[in-house]
């Protein structure tokens, strides 16, 4: 257990969370929904979106340090085993997330409506959010899944195409910057364009997300709220996303060392 450093304790909680607030986004739109107020929930989805990309970018610093603290002798393995403790944290923070969706349907139900209250201003939310009175309330609202909360949905209701796109894109997502390190160490030579690569990587990830996932998931979201399609649909496509980035996180352990090959190979046609 030689890799289990302090500090990958620390990176792995970081990524833990990261990946709990991406699962948690797919509540909004159900609570956006719920409450037929789609264009606030939005608002609120995207600040929870830029809120963990923002901490996906303040952690790779501290991932890459990994790589210079690693012994010379060993180093390939002992990174490759740092990093996929790291993947393992990502599932377990989407799965931690898909553990706190019903509660946090709730919950974002409640923030959207006092979002309108305070006149769309987030840091007035915010503040209202973390008083002592609102956390105790939200307290109240916690509850663990039960396979009651299962009821009405249907697989059918899922495309198989856009499951499998969207676990795809988030096991990219997932070994983006894992990979792009791992490569510096394949490819010394060519170790700075490697590391480069990952903002190249994510944000790819992050395109085909924004044209591919959300615009679906939202015109469905619309036509609950217009009275043109059904909440439970809504809840079923929304379980079995969060469940494709449940296996989508599954799918980086065995997509990281080739990912990691590839960005090698490609850096050779820059440098």
């Amino acid at each position: 257990m030689e890799f289990l450093t302090e500090k990958l304790i620390y990176i792995a909680l970081f990524i833990f969370i990261i990946h709990s607030i991406e699962t948690l986004a797919y509540a909004v739109r159900l609570s956006g929904a719920r409450v037929k107020m789609i264009a606030s929930a939005l608002s609120l989805f995207y600040v929870m979106v830029i809120v963990s990309r923002l901490a996906n970018m303040m952690q790779q610093p501290f991932t890459g340090s990994l790589i210079d603290t690693a012994p010379e002798h060993s180093a390939l393995e002992f990174v490759e085993t740092q990093f996929r403790f790291l993947i393992g944290a990502s599932t377990v923070g989407t799965l931690f997330g898909i553990l706190l969706l019903p509660t946090f349907v709730a919950i974002f139900s409640r923030a959207i409506i006092h979002l309108s209250v305070e006149k769309g201003s987030i840091p007035s939310l915010v503040k209202k959010i973390f008083s002592l009175y609102y956390i105790k309330r939200g307290i109240v609202h916690f509850n663990l899944p039960k396979f009651s909360y299962l009821k009405d949905t249907k697989i059918k209701d899922v495309p198989i195409k856009l499951f499998l796109v969207n676990m795809l894109i988030t096991a990219i997502y997932t070994i983006g910057v894992l990979s792009a390190l791992y490569a510096a160490l394949l490819a010394p030579e060519r170790a700075s364009t490697a590391i480069m690569a990952s903002g190249l990587i994510n944000g790819i990830a992050t395109i085909l997300l924004v044209i591919f996932i959300d615009p679906k998931i939202s015109v469905i979201a619309d036509d609950v709220v217009n009275q043109r399609g059904s909440y439970p649909k809504l809840k079923s496509i929304s379980l079995m996303m969060v469940t494709s980035r449940l296996l989508g996180t599954i799918l980086a352990q065995l997509l990281f060392i080739s990912g990691a090959k590839y960005i090698a190979w490609f850096t050779a046609f820059i440098v």
